[in-house]
């Protein structure tokens, strides 16, 4: 029976490595949204003198945005892999985020990111507000503020569980 146990715990551990499929997806997606970003560039650079300055600056937000995007899904990416399939042996001390971003912190970062990538697509609308109704941008402030408030609830509840892990065990009394 132990051998059983034993042979069926390799094949979950092993599963692990099935999770480099997405990474390695994400990182082709990766590629093409950067491709992508290059012909947004040169569509900005290209209408850079001939825009007024609000239309510079929500084009500008939009390279912003697209920035983060491609931030986060890096950041997804390597953390993933590293707290998920193995650990990144080969680039101790080149990058120092390795190694430091665990599940509870990854989630913090990926609400901040998408809070902060929300932000900027509401600036593009509220600098566009004349273009959307009313009920329209309530509803967009709305979806903005229940992404605010759903990463400040996993930043204290992130900051709980560590001042929990901190804390010692207290002692068994002995009956």
């Amino acid at each position: 029976m132990k051998s059983l146990e034993l042979f069926l715990e390799r094949i979950i551990l092993a599963a692990r490595w099935v999770l480099v499929v997405f990474y390695l997806g994400l990182a082709a997606a990766l590629v093409v949204y950067a491709v992508s970003f290059i012909g947004k560039f040169i569509k900005v650079a290209s209408l850079a003198l001939t825009l007024d300055e609000a239309d510079m600056i929500l084009a500008m937000l939009g390279l912003i945005d697209a920035a983060l995007v491609a931030s986060l899904v890096v950041m997804v990416m390597i953390s993933g892999y590293e707290n998920f399939v193995s650990r990144f042996d080969e680039a101790d001390g080149q990058v120092s985020f390795i190694g430091k971003l665990d599940a509870g912190s990854l989630k913090i970062k990926v609400a901040s990111s998408i809070v902060a990538i929300s932000s900027i697509h509401l600036l593009q609308v509220f600098l566009n507000a004349d273009q959307y109704d009313t009920v329209k941008l309530m509803l967009m402030t709305g979806i903005h503020l229940a992404f605010v408030v759903s990463a400040l609830m996993l930043g204290f509840l992130e900051r709980l569980m560590m001042k929990k892990k901190d804390e010692p065990a207290e002692p068994t009394p002995h009956v």
